[in-house]
């Protein structure tokens, strides 16, 4: 009997302290204790990744690029309307401004332009503003060795990045080279020599810090880099969206990781890096993206030793900023030990993945807001802003389709740099944008009419025609009632036709395919002079052939069924 009463009562014991166990730390982290892996933009704790920005006090939405959700436009109308900071803010904002840095970030990941397309372009940047360009080489650097499957096809060679520097130092720009350390590594992690050092084995997004072969890749991805850069100045080291960090099987058998614990985690790894940069190249300024350092405790900042390390990016693209929350995240990084920063906005690539043309009013408000946050930095007087970078991204990451290209980003760029430049985007900053660039800029339309003197000018005017008309033209075509009513695809399937039908709509059908494949050609000629085949390939594909292929698919119809000049339907479809 008194065996069984002890019996039970280790049961019941063990029953609430399983309960207990359960209640108190089974909710705070089901990433690592369950399987499933759905979500890749988790963090740690349960909350998701900053990649939300607040509309207002009760709403959020989601942010990109550095983020997996795509973001729709707010719905306030950010074309037309442009609210200045009060004339003392502006001046206030104009004068500080001339000792930042202005860097375009020029995202390789995809649609790499030509070494001749960045000689017309350099120019540009530095007439508009700019001080140096963010080079994120991604696999468009010329990786030797065993890293050499790291590159592109289509590559640049060294002599290229010769001559990019070269270029840049005639334009008085500084090349900033930005090699991803510990997230969006896709471009390394796809490789199957590489898969094993995954953080987590099913996604290619983040390296497993665990693994000693982690840090002897990324060694010597810096090795070569620097090597081809041996005079820079500041260099990015990535390590923002460590998507799964925690959840590799090293990190598992581990005592449960608390969210302290995944943040010592993180800085170990971006310091243990930062360090070998510092040892080997002590001249050299590193910059990271802040978003994982939002979460971690001022005292695990500080027993890291990363603010003498690093500078944090601060970085933000919607047209309207949670300044509050940026401000909390400077106070932060003051209090950690961070003497330098810098802020990071958006000037194309940050509006949606598939975005085919640059909505200029979104990006605008993204550096008025910017300027708004700079009036308040007399708060943190330990605090010195160095710069801003203007990001373009051109993928959301390495297995996405491309955003706006380049070429279609510029009257953007034009006005955010001048937007920097004068502390406001007033009457003299528009007139400078058209002067430089050899248009009028509406920003009602957010387009710049005319013929345009800036190198890419005739592919932003094929693209924004493309834009507006192409896939409407065809579906407006597709709608045509003798279409729709005589020539079905019921008609098609079993060939039959009545060719008095047909003529309603043939004619119309062919001229819209003659005038589209003058476009296109255009279009294919000009993306030709300034990327790279597999580049104009793929925008084609996206964007183009899909619709063409329709029409000609039509035409080839047409010719099939009114060969047979109005013969009943035939017995077998097509």
């Amino acid at each position: 009997m008194l065996n069984q009463k002890s019996l039970r009562v280790i049961v019941v014991c063990l029953c609430v302290w399983l309960t207990l166990r359960y209640l108190l730390s089974g909710s705070s982290r089901p990433d690592l204790v369950e399987k499933s892996v759905e979500i890749p933009g988790q963090f740690w704790s349960n909350d998701k990744l900053d990649v939300y920005e607040k509309k207002d006090d009760n709403a959020v939405k989601p942010e990109v690029p550095h983020g997996d959700n795509e973001v729709k436009v707010p719905e306030a109308n950010y074309k037309a309307v442009v609210e200045d900071l009060p004339k003392a803010e502006q001046e206030m904002v104009q004068k500080e401004s001339k000792h930042l840095q202005r860097i375009v970030h020029l995202d390789l990941k995809g649609a790499a332009p030509k070494v001749k397309y960045l000689e017309q372009i350099f120019p540009l940047f530095s007439s508009l503003g700019a001080t140096g360009v963010l080079m994120e080489y991604e696999d468009m650097f010329p990786y030797d060795g065993d890293l050499s499957l790291l590159r592109s096809s289509f590559a640049y060679s060294v002599d290229d990045i010769a001559e990019i520097k070269r270029l840049a130092k005639i334009s008085n720009l500084e090349v900033i080279p930005l090699v991803q350390t510990f997230g969006h590594l896709e471009f390394v992690l796809k490789h199957e020599k590489y898969v094993s050092l995954r953080e987590v084995a099913e996604f290619p997004n983040s390296l497993n810090p665990r693994i000693p072969e982690s840090l002897v890749l990324l060694k010597e991805m810096l090795t070569q880099v620097m090597k081809l850069h041996p005079e820079a100045q500041h260099f990015h080291i990535g390590s923002d969206e460590v998507f799964g960090l925690g959840m590799s099987k090293d990190s598992k058998i581990l005592p449960r990781s608390s969210d302290e614990e995944l943040g010592k985690l993180y800085l170990s790894h971006v310091t243990t890096v930062a360090n070998f940069m510092s040892e080997t190249w002590p001249g050299v300024k590193l910059l990271m993206w802040d978003d994982m350092l939002r979460k971690i405790s001022v005292d695990a900042l500080k027993e890291s030793g990363l603010p003498t390390l690093a500078d944090p990016v601060v970085w933000k693209y919607l047209p309207e900023l949670d300044i509050t929350a940026i401000n909390s995240w400077i106070s932060k990084y003051q209090e950690a030990g961070f003497r330098d920063l810098w802020f990071a906005s958006a000037f194309k690539g940050a509006t949606g993945s598939d975005q085919m043309w640059t909505e200029i009013g979104h990006h605008l408000h993204n550096h008025l807001s910017w300027l708004k946050v700079m009036t308040s930095l007399y708060k943190y007087p330990q605090i010195t802003l160095q710069g801003i970078i203007l990001t373009g991204w051109q993928r959301y990451e390495h297995f996405t389709v491309l955003c706006e290209l380049l070429p279609v980003g510029i009257p953007s760029l034009a006005v955010c740099l001048q937007t920097l430049k004068h502390g406001s985007f007033h009457e003299e900053a528009q007139a400078e944008v058209n002067h430089i660039l050899g248009c009028e800029l509406r920003m009602d339309k957010e387009l710049c009419y005319g013929t345009g003197a800036f190198a890419g000018a005739e592919l932003y005017h094929l693209v924004h025609r493309v834009h507006t008309n192409f896939k409407s033209s065809i579906e407006d075509l597709m709608q045509n009632p003798h279409l729709r009513g005589a020539f079905s695809r019921y008609h098609r399937k079993y060939n039959f036709a009545n060719p008095r039908n047909v003529g309603f709509f043939q004619h119309k059908l062919t001229r819209t395919m003659s005038e589209w494949d003058t476009v296109i050609e255009k279009l294919r000629s000009e993306m030709e002079a300034i990327y790279f085949p597999d580049t104009v390939e793929e925008w084609m594909e996206e964007n183009v052939n899909h619709h063409m292929d329709q029409l000609r698919t039509m035409l080839q119809d047409i010719q099939r069924i009114t060969e047979r000049r109005g013969l009943a339907k035939s017995l077998k479809a097509r």
